[in-house]
């Protein structure tokens, strides 16, 4: 695919769970791609499971479908439009499909904790405008996100305090790990600031525009 012919890109919106980008990416007024709907679902034998316990890790990269959020990432590129699996995750499974339609804008954001999972793939493929990693403090994070997942009801409290403690011990690795794999780690005003930057066509480095 040539990047000549994109007339789309996407923004990629990483961090750690609860770091607040769901609610950046409805500031920014753009499309936006929820990744998290790429999961896979509770019964799949390839899900991978927390060491030393019987919880899903929900938060590696292999309880998550890439390449279908690749596919979704390029046609919205490509013509606009994509169908999205509907996700629960407090039922951990896919409950329907919808359509996606971004019009003709030329910047939409694919936000989720795997986002920076695909950067080179959407590098490679000419759609990439910017990746950016949401960081904040620790602490802040672990409120935020519980507060999210037992007002949502997503998993039974004791898995969410669980998962919580330890993403909150993990989570200066895990914004490292999305750094290394190509997504530039900020706070909530750089990113905005970046995202605006991208809608008035200034792609980051080595990206073509």
């Amino acid at each position: 695919m040539s990047s000549s012919a994109i007339a789309t890109r996407v923004v990629l919106l990483s961090g750690p769970s609860g770091s607040g980008k769901s609610s950046l990416a409805a500031r920014t007024d753009l499309p936006v791609l929820r990744l998290d709907d790429f999961y896979k679902e509770g019964d799949d034998p390839t899900l991978p499971l927390v060491a030393g316990s019987t919880d899903i890790d929900w938060d590696s990269p292999q309880s998550w479908d890439a390449d279908a959020a690749i596919v979704a990432i390029t046609k919205l590129c490509r013509t606009g439009r994509t169908s999205v699996p509907v996700y629960s995750i407090a039922t951990s499974s896919i409950t329907g499909t919808t359509s996606l339609g971004i019009g003709r804008t030329p910047l939409f954001i694919a936000e989720g904790i795997f986002a920076a999972d695909i950067v080179d793939r959407c590098q490679e493929l000419g759609v990439l405008a910017d990746a950016i990693c949401l960081r904040g403090r620790p602490s802040t994070t672990f409120r935020r996100r519980l507060l999210r997942d037992l007002k949502e009801g997503r998993k039974s409290v004791p898995f969410l305090l669980r998962r919580g403690w330890r993403l909150m011990r993990a989570e200066r690795a895990i914004v490292a790990r999305q750094s290394a794999l190509g997504a530039h780690p900020c706070a909530k005003d750089e990113a905005l600031g970046r995202i605006a930057s991208a809608a008035a066509g200034r792609s980051r480095t080595g990206v073509a525009a």
